[in-house]
């Protein structure tokens, strides 16, 4: 297996830079993955196959973040028409929508989906009670430029952010406070915490390091050949993949740093990648206006890929093109 070549499967539909996607859990109809573009239409797929579901229509900019809640039932978007809105990810309509002052570049939701936080240029992380939406947001202070990611930590008690101040800082909810700071050489470019909540995934310069996220000590740090925008860590923690300026997808053995394989699939930048919520595939979306879908174990029959006498069935390379309604 280890000498097959990785098939990505081509998501198309958009019409812009893809800038940012994320899972769902794994739900009784499957998981799902949501994609954000320029183009400011954010599409909704069946996260093992790509099968485009919807598009949410409603933003009037570039849409910078997009987040879904555990069970695939709200999804939620930041624009940079300063707005970061909350959609039923079933229906399609919007929720929910939450001006702010300037460009909304990340947002996510907490566990029990009942809290949604944003990040934005305003050098601020708000948190809004969705059961109370017309309540004020609880606003962090602290970092001196634009935000680019936030994800709740520790049961939601915490917050976790990064910005192009080079930092990343942990916030405690239930205090209003930063309780944590660390800096890097180079603007933090992507951040995510692993699915135990133990290890945040950043990327910076050429560089992907690991963190201890009780205490922000650096676990891990291994270099890459290009500029990483973005990293991502296995749920089993295991291997990474990660990609950036040179068009290439990259995977690594986490434990040793080692390099394990690297592919080119896309024509622009590589500006997102995350594992699915089974590890069984990685996505990518790219400078080029697509979103790929790739094989953890290459050559193993999953989704759309398939597999006989362990050669891969080209005609299942690629998913129809998509278009949007």
């Amino acid at each position: 297996m280890a000498n097959l070549r990785q098939t990505p499967l081509t998501c198309s539909g958009h019409t812009r830079p893809v800038v940012n996607l994320a899972f769902s859990d794994i739900t009784e109809c499957g998981y799902f993955l949501i994609s954000a573009c320029k183009d400011g239409k954010p599409m909704l797929r069946q996260g093992d196959t790509g099968d485009w579901i919807g598009t949410f229509e409603g933003h009037k900019g570039a849409v910078w973040g997009v987040a879904l809640n555990k069970d695939a039932t709200k999804a939620a978007t930041g624009a940079a028409d300063f707005n970061a809105k909350v959609w039923d990810a079933v229906g399609g309509a919007e929720q929910h929508s939450f001006q702010h002052n300037h460009i909304v570049k990340s947002v996510c939701f907490s566990d029990d989906g009942s809290l949604f936080a944003t990040a934005s240029n305003e050098k601020l992380v708000r948190v809004f009670d969705l059961n109370k939406p017309d309540a004020g947001p609880q606003k962090f202070s602290g970092h001196t430029s634009s935000l680019r990611h936030v994800c709740f930590l520790r049961d939601d008690t915490r917050l976790v952010s990064c910005a192009d101040d080079r930092t990343v800082r942990v916030w405690d909810r239930n205090y209003g406070q930063e309780v944590m700071k660390l800096e890097f050489k180079h603007s933090p470019t992507s951040l995510e915490v692993s699915r135990d909540g133990s290890i945040l995934t950043v990327s910076h310069g050429n560089t992907v390091s690991f963190l201890d996220s009780q205490t922000l000590d650096v676990v891990r740090e291994v270099p890459v050949a290009t500029q990483v925008n973005s990293a991502s860590l296995h749920p089993d923690r295991t291997i990474f993949v990660c990609g950036g300026d040179d068009l290439k997808m990259y995977k690594f053995d986490f434990a040793t740093g080692n390099e394990i394989e690297s592919f080119k699939g896309h024509f622009g930048p590589v500006h997102c990648v995350r594992f699915s919520p089974d590890g069984e595939l990685y996505a990518s979306g790219s400078e080029d206006g697509t979103l790929r879908l790739w094989q953890t174990t290459v050559g193993k029959t999953y989704g759309l890929w398939k597999c006989v006498e362990g050669i891969p069935n080209q005609e299942m390379s690629t998913i129809p093109e998509v278009v949007a309604n």
